[in-house]
């Protein structure tokens, strides 16, 4: 893809538009932003810009507004924390259109800094509205997108307004992510194994179609295994099962078959009446779980099979963890795998969402090559997909 990124393009005087993912938890009680992950993550982009004496717009959405102006979602703090972490005055209009906007941006000086009022204020911005894409391209010379976790959304600020200006390209975070997921799909080094987990088979089935015939070994845990477990006829009790998902996961293992890779599938549970701390446990072997029960969690015996595959890898990609980590006892499987794709030595790759969390659970973020910023973006990249924000971009 021609796409071009941001320390290739002239800025010096430019007004440059970046459209950031800012979209960051906030403490319900005192309105501050509560974990600044994602506003740090695009400093590297705003700070190049700044060095290079552009006036700097900055857009992003925060939360579901559904179209309608809501304190609850202004962006308001960020623009308080990003003022603190910048060491600078950032402006903060009360809107992201407007003649009121235009202005605060045109009295911009160079190296100076505006926050617009969140995107989805506007019903227009999720339906990427031509006109309201039109609007917020007035606004600038030189587009950036460095928001890749809603670079699989053709929203007006991610994929319309990128149409309308002439000048426009990916910040540092957004081709980090673009370097990272394209060498898993391209030229990894292998063994390459991929460990998908969490609740869901049907989130998974773009990923594992397009893995399936590329990885070395698929590793498939948490919940959605279950569904595995049931379309090979075995009792899977109570656990979550996608009962119409069955005969999709029939095919996916036929598929895996055809392309010669190894799916792993649990050997033994965690099982327990239901998922709550202090609730009674034991462990059953893979065809064993009690028809009044649950898994929530892999056991000691899939632990040591997966774990001893995951330390021939030497390329890993992870998405979703091995059972109800959020709630001990059921997190020991997935603290394994964390550990053990940390100590692989292998090139690393967390694709977004709960592995993410549990990575740093586990204190073990910085033992990982790279940590994806965008769960649904990640996964319809490693799906094979075309992200419209991306394709924006390209020359």
């Amino acid at each position: 893809m021609a796409v071009k990124i941001i320390n290739e393009l002239p800025l010096s005087g430019k007004r440059v538009f970046i459209r950031v993912d800012f979209n960051v938890p906030l403490d319900k009680k005192t309105r501050k932003v509560r974990d600044d992950t994602r506003i740090t993550a695009a400093l590297p982009t705003i700070r190049y810009a700044l060095e290079q004496k552009a006036k700097v717009i900055l857009a992003s959405h925060l939360g579901r507004p559904d179209g309608k102006r809501a304190p609850e979602y202004s962006l308001l703090p960020v623009a308080e924390r990003l003022r603190d972490i910048l060491g600078q005055d950032v402006v903060f209009p009360d809107d992201c259109i407007g003649d009121g906007v235009r202005k605060n941006v045109m009295d911009l000086g160079d190296g100076g800094v505006i926050l617009l009022e969140n995107l989805r204020f506007h019903p227009e911005e999720e339906k990427n509205d031509p006109a309201f894409a039109e609007k917020l391209a007035s606004l600038c010379d030189v587009y950036i997108n460095d928001a890749f976790g809603t670079a699989h959304r053709a929203h007006a600020s991610t994929e319309g307004m990128a149409h309308h200006v002439t000048v426009k390209g990916a910040g540092f975070l957004m081709e980090k992510e673009l370097d990272f997921l394209g060498r898993l799909l391209k030229n990894p080094e292998r063994p390459f194994i991929a460990i998908l987990g969490g609740a869901k088979v049907s989130d998974k089935i773009g990923v594992i179609e397009n893995l399936g015939k590329q990885v070395n070994a698929l590793l498939i845990c948490g919940a959605m295994a279950y569904t595995f477990l049931r379309a090979k006829k075995m009792p899977t009790g109570k656990s979550l099962v996608e009962d119409d998902k069955i005969k999709t996961a029939e095919r996916l293992l036929k598929r895996a078959k055809t392309f010669k890779v190894p799916v792993e599938l649990p050997l033994d549970h965690v099982v327990a009446a239901e998922l709550k701390q202090d609730v009674a446990v034991s462990v059953v072997k893979q065809n064993k779980i009690p028809a009044d029960q649950m898994a929530l969690d892999i056991g000691p015996e899939t632990i040591e099979k997966f774990c001893g595959i995951i330390k021939t890898a030497k390329t890993i990609f992870w998405n979703g963890p091995a059972g109800a980590f959020e709630t001990p006892p059921f997190d020991k499987g997935t603290m394994a795998i964390a550990r053990a794709v940390a100590d692989s030595g292998a090139v690393t790759v967390i694709g977004g969402g709960d592995s993410v969390a549990a990575i740093h659970k586990a204190n073990l973020a910085d033992k990982i090559t790279h940590i994806s910023t965008g769960g649904g973006a990640s996964l319809e990249f490693m799906e094979g997909k075309t992200l419209p924000g991306v394709a924006a971009l390209e020359s």
